[in-house]
């Protein structure tokens, strides 16, 4: 018998999986932060070569991308990457102010202490991240290592979770790439960060809330005048 494992051969039922999965990654990354730029129209030539994929874990990328509103269907137009209107915006910080500013109300009720200790420490690493971009951007990757993310799920509230953490999540954080690279906002969102974090382990609810809803409501301001300004 031959001592070669059977393993040694590539299994193109996982091969593919995993190839759109990092397609999948790779794209909404450059769409997030922009280096595919939005309105842009999907080629799957165009990409499959600059991703170094076959067209199959593409399409199962694009599609997936379709699925979290990072690129839409246009009929008898093809695919885009989104493009984020003044009016699409505008609705999504309002919602986010009112989801968020009760997931801080909640967080405060229910954040268990070592849950607002790892909170402290994670606001100490977006410092030191912070610091080496000479304080021009706030990038929060995400899951778990983004603040907002972090605040939801202490909320223990399904429905707002399932908002925030959903199709709209990567809409925010694309909306929140933009208020990011703002000069000087990076060290006033890490500031309101650190003073939304103090409220909720002060157990106080409506100032959490408060100093989450002012928060949402500055970064929309930001937004506001990147598009206006972009507009002149």
């Amino acid at each position: 018998m031959s001592g070669t494992p059977i393993t040694s051969i590539p299994d193109e039922s996982l091969e593919v999986p995993t190839l759109a999965r990092r397609s999948f990654d790779s794209i909404k990354s450059d769409i997030i932060n922009g280096q595919l730029a939005q309105g842009t129209k999907i080629v799957e030539s165009d990409l499959a070569l600059k991703y170094g994929i076959s067209r199959g874990p593409l399409r199962e990328a694009i599609h997936r991308l379709e699925q979290i509103k990072l690129i839409v269907r246009i009929p008898h137009a093809g695919s885009r990457v989104v493009t984020l209107d003044v009016k699409m915006m505008q609705d999504i910080y309002t919602a986010r102010e009112a989801l968020e500013g009760m997931a801080a109300r909640l967080a405060a009720r229910l954040m268990p202490d070592a849950d607002i200790e790892a909170l402290s420490m994670l606001l100490n690493q977006h410092s030191e991240n912070i610091n080496e971009t000479a304080g021009k951007a706030y990038l929060q990757r995400e899951g778990d290592i983004d603040f907002h993310y972090r605040i939801a799920l202490a909320s223990e509230n399904r429905w707002i979770q399932q908002n925030l953490h959903g199709e709209l999540y990567q809409l925010i954080r694309m909306c929140r790439h933009q208020s990011g690279q703002f000069p000087s906002r990076a060290q006033t969102a890490l500031d309101q960060h650190r003073q939304i974090a103090n409220a909720i382990a002060q157990r106080d609810e409506e100032l959490a809330e408060l100093l989450m809803r002012r928060h949402i409501s500055g970064a929309w301001e930001i937004v506001k005048k990147i598009l206006e300004d972009q507009n002149d």
